[in-house]
């Protein structure tokens, strides 16, 4: 049956990659991974999330081997391709519009949606031919299968939107078809996953001994330690397996590429007078290999050593013999051509991701659950520092598991996700939803700015009707009902307004920090009821979407919008 044919894509801020499943859930085979980097002598389970254009903005690479071909590329023929690298951060922690660019490697500026189409455009060919050279002859094609794309939770709703929108451009699902792409929050996908581990599959052993899922109650935190992004949400197992989320996502902005920014700041104080600069400048393939050297180093807590490059060598002679860069600098020694930083320096260089990775946590703990365990999961979390600091801080409140690939949990859970979306029964809203409505005036609670007077009597409008509070738990694919009354006696049509807001209990939709996400007019052609009409208002919850159908009860007019979270320019 083709909807147990699934494709998840773990589109990541430094990897990306993807898994698929052929089977359906009662067979319960693991998701199979395409490994990648033969061109380059590797075999890991996802790409560098680069991508390559020419200087026409066409599609050239992506991954390896856009990395390759920009690592070997020099000086002016480097600076006229358009080469993008952790490009996902350009979403993080902003309202999203259409038209946002986003800047390549050259200082050149190209529409956001055509770069992130493009990505996603790759890895749905590439997984499609994968799953066909594995089929003996049988050619698939998109919509033979179920899509499942993963967002880190803490987006904006604007930018999770945006996703859809760039994989719909990149012709993974098309109008009409949408229900076949699944957006997955990461930290979500990756618990679905690690619920299920046997207790050999973490690292630290699991005391317990039973899966997660077998333990109806028990409640975690899930930190989801990505490239860009740190993802924490918190569950609680329901009886069968299921999930509920206890506290709605919390994160930030220091993932593993804080570390590598702090190395790259090191180096940059180390070869001063403007030398690294100036390295950077003409020589960027270069150093984006040492930076790509520099994320293998990390995972281990080791002294590292990194090659110094000829091209850097000559640079920082023409200013000084080069072991004198070295002289005035702890923790960075030079020998022999190459560069040596101690452990002790390399630890320096996660100091800030790790202590805003422990108050976030903290900060959770402090609150009025019963958490039994922390889970780590994502490309960061490979790393041996982050590990052994969130063990020694966290032990003697809850136990601390890393599944064994902790990189790849988010994909295998996308994959199970795909196959159950009603794995995660409820979630915390993030924010407050509501509707403009207008009411009788009442000098006593309204305000005298917001009075309006027409045949029907004396009205206060721009009144905020909750539809749902921030932090309420709404089902995975809950939809409510709201009757309205008609706002005038002789309105022929109703204009329907919508709003969020991280406030609890606004009054007034023009208030500060109130958004509106979507409008539209439906028409009441019958008005012979005059006030007493009726019109009914569904909301549909739906993962990452929300849709808004009003209706007149009279005549039956209806209309229905999905709620638009982009800013228009």
């Amino acid at each position: 049956m083709s909807d147990s044919y699934i494709i998840a894509i773990d589109f990541g801020t430094a990897y990306s990659g993807y898994a698929f499943s052929m089977t359906s859930s009662e067979e319960e085979t693991e998701p199979r991974l395409k490994f990648w980097g033969e061109e380059v002598g590797l075999e890991t389970p996802k790409a560098p999330s680069c991508i390559l254009f020419d200087e026409n903005e066409e599609f050239l690479s992506f991954g390896y081997e856009a990395k390759e071909a920009y690592v070997r590329k020099h000086g002016e023929e480097a600076r006229k391709k358009l080469f993008f690298d952790c490009f996902k951060m350009e979403l993080y922690g902003k309202k999203i519009s259409r038209d946002l660019t986003i800047k390549a490697a050259n200082g050149k500026s190209m529409k956001a949606l055509k770069v992130f189409a493009a990505a996603l455009g790759f890895l749905k060919d590439d997984a499609l031919k994968t799953i066909s050279s594995n089929a003996s002859g049988k050619k698939f094609v998109a919509s033979d299968f179920t899509w499942v794309l993963t967002v880190p939770a803490i987006w904006d709703p604007s930018a999770k939107q945006f996703m859809r929108k760039a994989a719909t451009e990149a012709g993974i699902v098309t109008t009409g078809n949408e229900d076949k792409l699944v957006i997955a929050l990461e930290p979500e996908a990756a618990s679905v996953w690690c619920k299920k581990l046997p207790a050999d599959g973490f690292l630290a052993e699991n005391q317990g001994g039973d899966r997660i899922e077998e333990s109806p109650g028990a409640q975690y935190i899930v930190v989801d330690c990505g490239g860009g992004t740190i993802d924490i949400t918190v569950h609680e197992v329901l009886e069968g397996g299921a999930l509920k989320e206890l506290h709605k996502a919390s994160g930030n902005d220091q993932g593993g590429q804080t570390v590598d920014r702090k190395f790259r700041e090191f180096l940059r104080e180390v070869f001063c007078d403007g030398v690294w600069d100036e390295y950077e400048k003409k020589f960027p393939g270069e150093v984006q290999k040492i930076m790509y050297d520099f994320t293998m180093f990390k995972r281990n807590d080791d002294d590292v050593e990194i090659v110094c490059t000829l091209n850097l060598g000559s640079l920082a002679q023409k200013k000084k013999d080069i072991e004198r860069f070295f002289h005035s600098v702890q923790g960075i020694s030079w020998n022999e051509g190459s560069i040596k930083i101690s452990k002790q320096k390399l630890r320096s260089f996660f100091e800030e991701s790790l202590y805003r990775i422990t108050k976030s946590v903290r900060e959770i703990l402090q609150k009025d659950f019963n958490i039994e365990y922390i889970l780590l999961v994502g490309g960061y979390a490979e790393s041996q520092i982050l590990r052994r600091h969130i063990s020694d801080e966290f032990m003697d409140d809850c136990q601390v598991l890393c599944p064994f690939r902790p990189q790849e949990a988010i994909l295998k859970g996308a994959v199970d996700f795909g196959r159950n979306k009603a794995v995660v029964a409820s979630r915390k809203s993030g924010f407050t939803y509501g509707l403009a409505v207008r009411e009788p005036f009442d000098k006593s609670q309204h305000r005298t700015d917001k009075k309006v007077m027409d045949k029907d009597g004396d009205w206060c409008d721009d009144i905020f009707k909750k539809l749902v509070v921030i932090d309420e738990d709404i089902g995975w694919n809950e939809s409510r009902e709201y009757s309205l009354s008609a706002g005038g006696s002789d309105n022929r049509e109703t204009i329907f307004q919508f709003f969020h807001t991280e406030r609890k209990n606004p009054n007034y939709v023009d208030e500060r920090g109130i958004e509106k996400i979507g409008s539209f007019v439906v028409n009441s052609p019958d008005i012979t009821r005059g006030l007493n009409r009726e019109l009914k208002l569904k909301i549909k919850f739906g993962f990452t979407e929300m849709t808004a159908t009003a209706t007149d009860v009279d005549s039956g007019s209806t209309k229905t919008i999905e709620l638009d979270f982009m800013t228009k320019s």
